[in-house]
């Protein structure tokens, strides 16, 4: 992969698509009821709730590494419970969208060249890769949990919105 793939104004534009995501998922989410967004799914991290927990948890970890913030305390195995109180994960969700946006905003093409180096628990060993590959990766992640949430919900009965990235309000003209 050509690190010039992934610009400032790609992480941008995904950082739009996130925060408007994560909007719809949050919000289909918080029209079940507790006991509903926590039953177990069969998905990877269980449940409607611990799939928004973990992927909440990956961004903090993921922007961690991209831009400094403070990386969770929990570990991976515990990253479906990093956030067990739902109006709290509703909060922490948006305050990270918000950031997420920011640092995405006033990126440059310097900050994402370069590698990135970190020790991956979920490998079990040192890794080096590229800064835009870790970017783009983290950008995919939402989306792939995204769709697992979409479908949970959407097999619980709930509504929920579309997830095309052509629809999304502020790409869609007249």
């Amino acid at each position: 992969m050509q690190e010039t793939l992934v610009t400032p104004l790609w992480c941008e534009l995904m950082a739009r698509y996130n925060r408007w995501q994560n909007r719809a998922a949050i919000e289909a989410a918080g029209a079940m009821e507790d006991a509903a967004r926590k039953l177990e799914r069969g998905a990877f991290w269980g449940s409607i709730h611990g799939t928004l927990s973990h992927l909440l948890w990956a961004d903090h970890v993921w922007m961690a590494r991209l831009d400094g913030w403070e990386p969770p305390k929990a570990g991976l195995a515990e990253s479906a419970g990093f956030v067990p109180d739902w109006a709290e994960l509703r909060s922490k969700r948006q305050i990270t969208d918000a950031r997420i946006s920011r640092w995405a905003q006033a990126l440059t093409p310097d900050a994402l060249a370069g590698q990135l180096s970190w020790y991956s628990a979920a490998a079990g060993r040192e890794m080096s890769l590229p800064k835009a590959l870790c970017a783009a990766h983290m950008f995919n992640h939402q989306t792939h949990h995204r769709g697992q949430l979409h479908a949970m919900m959407t097999a619980a009965g709930a509504a929920t919105a579309p997830s095309d990235l052509f629809l999304m309000p502020d790409l869609v003209g007249p």
